[in-house]
């Protein structure tokens, strides 16, 4: 039977991670799908980790809590996330309730319509859409997204969606492409996928702001797009 495996970094999402867990443990089982979760958190002083080993005692095997000593970054939590994984197919998303576990199934069944390397989440097809953000965040995500695909070229809509789906073969491949991290790395990722020849499939979702805690989107990660955009145009 196939496995799915989700790498879910945290850092303070004491709120949010027993009812996300609920209901990706609610999904895969209403779908009959082969799970497990695996939460690499960044040691949060929220507790985040104390809610975690809970969710063990409520769910057994199918909850694997991989803490690290500090916020080290995105990337790296995925590498030290795949070191447990058990899965064929490894999907990364976010902790904070902007993406909801009921997208995953239709990642799956894209994913199976062409035998795809990655289904990446879109906001920018489809029946997909973005809640919860005023005009200005919303006109600076679409022209964030504009100049990538315009410059990089990388054939999707929504370069940086962090919400996918890998085989893990590839997530391992792309991962050790990349080279940038913080907001930047999702983008890299994707157009490293493309330069690589991997197939790629979109499937609409709808993203939601964060419902409890606060936003990790600082202003300087603008910047460090922008900078990151014109790094990726020379490199790849």
């Amino acid at each position: 039977m196939v496995k799915y495996s989700v790498i879910l970094p945290t850092y303070n999402e004491r709120e949010n991670l027993p009812i996300l867990i609920w209901l990706l443990a609610r999904t895969f089982r209403e779908n009959a799908i082969d799970w497990e979760v695996i939460i690499v958190d960044d040691n949060s002083p929220d507790g985040t980790q104390e809610i975690a080993k809970e969710l063990q005692g409520l769910y057994g095997d199918s909850i694997v809590l991989r803490p690290r000593a500090g916020k080290l970054g995105l990337g790296t939590a995925y590498v030290h996330g795949l070191q447990s994984v058990t899965g064929d197919f490894v999907i990364i998303m976010d902790a904070d309730f902007s993406h909801h576990p009921e997208a995953i199934p239709g990642f799956i069944k894209k994913q199976k319509e062409a035998d795809y390397d990655i289904v990446t989440g879109t906001r920018y097809r489809g029946d997909g859409g973005v809640y919860g953000w005023d005009l200005k965040r919303k006109l600076v995500s679409r022209g964030a997204n504009f100049l990538a695909t315009t410059l990089l070229r990388p054939n999707v809509s929504d370069v940086t969606g962090s919400f996918r789906l890998y085989k893990k073969s590839v997530l391992e491949k792309v991962i050790s492409e990349t080279k940038s991290k913080g907001y930047v790395f999702q983008m890299e990722m994707i157009v490293r996928a493309r330069a690589l020849g991997f197939t790629i499939a979109e499937n609409p979702i709808s993203f939601v702001d964060r419902v409890y805690g606060e936003s990790k989107l600082g202003g300087d990660e603008i910047v460090q797009y922008m900078s990151g955009v014109w790094n990726l145009f020379i490199d790849v």
